[in-house]
């Protein structure tokens, strides 16, 4: 019996140009004479080049070359639109037109190493989804040519980056170099689902990189960082701008605001506030109720705690099932059993836990009453009820 060959798939290195007449051929001639004939058994390599209308002739040399190479292929925007806008229009080029089942981000004037192409295909044909190259973990390297800004900002910028957008969740422990340029992602599931209209990104500049690398593990993509040894580039000119560093701080930021789990515990925050000020209130407002009718002050101040700490309870499930959850809102014959359930949990997580702490605490170490109360509202019950209101109370379906 003949076992079946798995059919080729076509993968498409895009390379954005702006003046790189004095690099562009060197590549491409490296790429199909060198790269790509080890591969060919198992991919339809292709290169597009995407070129924002060098004037110092880059389209003509991808032209000639592309009368040579048949996989050679040539974009042109009318204008210079940037780097991230570029990437975009290539990834619909290559999906449209040349059927592309992986697209790569690469340079064409050698920083990222030809080599790089077959490992990283390697790791997608093992079945990850997004790779990239890494110059932050072992076999990784910055050029030795760097002078000491230019390392500076790449280290310090890239770890803000990195805990701007991911901290304190398992991204920021997998991706260590988050500024990266070297990258190649399937396309089913990914790119064919992402928003490729330049109008979405936040910048056209090279805080694309952020954008697409933040987008692309929020699909869920199996994620896979592979070494890069990162190149002096030279001849041609660079794509770095003077706003680079700003622009990567601008794009991470944006990125972790306008994320929904961010946004959803703003709102958290936002009607844990309300309810404390229901709290306070309340509590001023039955105590001077009970005053006059019950002798006992600290029968007073318990009951009166009590009650408002029920209003505060009752304030927080309304308001975080209208606004916080909304996505997830609780109505019809599961509200009262929710409701419940959310009162329980607020006793023990708002009350329970966060007295006993206290209380513990204090027979260890004296008496620092506000001390142990910023401890256990913030170390314990900010967490404890983020965690049950999105595990158990409003829980996705």
């Amino acid at each position: 019996m003949k076992t079946q060959t798995k059919a080729k798939e076509t993968a498409v290195i895009i390379i954005p140009t702006y003046n790189e007449a004095d690099n562009i051929g060197k590549m491409i001639e490296y790429l199909c004479t060198k790269t790509f004939p080890s591969l060919d058994k198992k991919w339809n390599m292709h290169i597009l080049v995407v070129d924002d209308s060098s004037p110092d002739g880059t389209g003509k040399v991808v032209e000639k070359l592309s009368r040579k190479y048949k996989n050679v292929h040539l974009y042109t925007n009318p204008t210079k639109n940037g780097i991230g806008a570029a990437y975009l229009v290539g990834f619909k080029h290559a999906m449209d037109h040349l059927k592309a089942d992986y697209v790569f981000e690469f340079d064409g004037d050698f920083q990222h190493p030809p080599e790089t192409i077959p490992v990283m295909l390697k790791a997608m044909d093992d079945g990850y989804d997004y790779v990239i190259g890494s110059r932050k973990i072992k076999g990784g390297s910055n050029p030795k040519g760097w002078g000491f800004k230019r390392v500076f900002f790449s280290e310090v910028g890239g770890f803000v980056a990195r805990f701007l957008m991911f901290f304190p969740f398992k991204n920021f422990f997998q991706v260590t170099d988050p500024t990266t340029g070297l990258k190649v992602t399937r396309v089913k599931g990914f790119i064919d689902k992402m928003n490729l209209d330049a109008s979405h990104l936040y910048t056209k500049s090279f805080g694309y990189k952020l954008q697409l690398l933040y987008e692309t593990l929020k699909m869920g993509a199996k994620f896979k960082e592979i070494p890069l040894e990162f190149h002096v580039r030279n001849a041609g000119e660079s794509k770095i701008e003077s706003k680079t560093a700003k622009d990567i701080f601008m794009v991470a930021l944006k990125m972790r605001w306008y994320d929904e789990l961010t946004q959803k515990f703003l709102k958290f925050a936002v009607v844990g506030g309300i309810g404390f000020i229901v709290n306070v209130v309340g509590g001023r407002l039955f105590k001077n109720f009970l005053t006059p009718r019950i002798a006992s002050t600290s029968t007073v101040n318990g009951l009166a705690n009590a009650l408002a700490a029920e209003l505060s309870i009752i304030s927080n499930f309304t308001w975080n099932n209208l606004w916080t959850f909304s996505k997830e809102k609780i109505t019809g014959s599961s509200l009262l059993g929710k409701f419940l359930t959310f009162n329980a949990s607020s006793l023990v997580t708002g009350i329970l836990i966060p007295s006993t702490v206290i209380a513990l605490l204090t027979n260890l170490f004296g008496d620092y009453f506000l001390l142990y109360q910023i401890i256990a509202i913030f170390l314990l019950t900010i967490p404890l009820n983020w965690f049950v209101y999105n595990k158990i109370i409003w829980r996705k379906k």
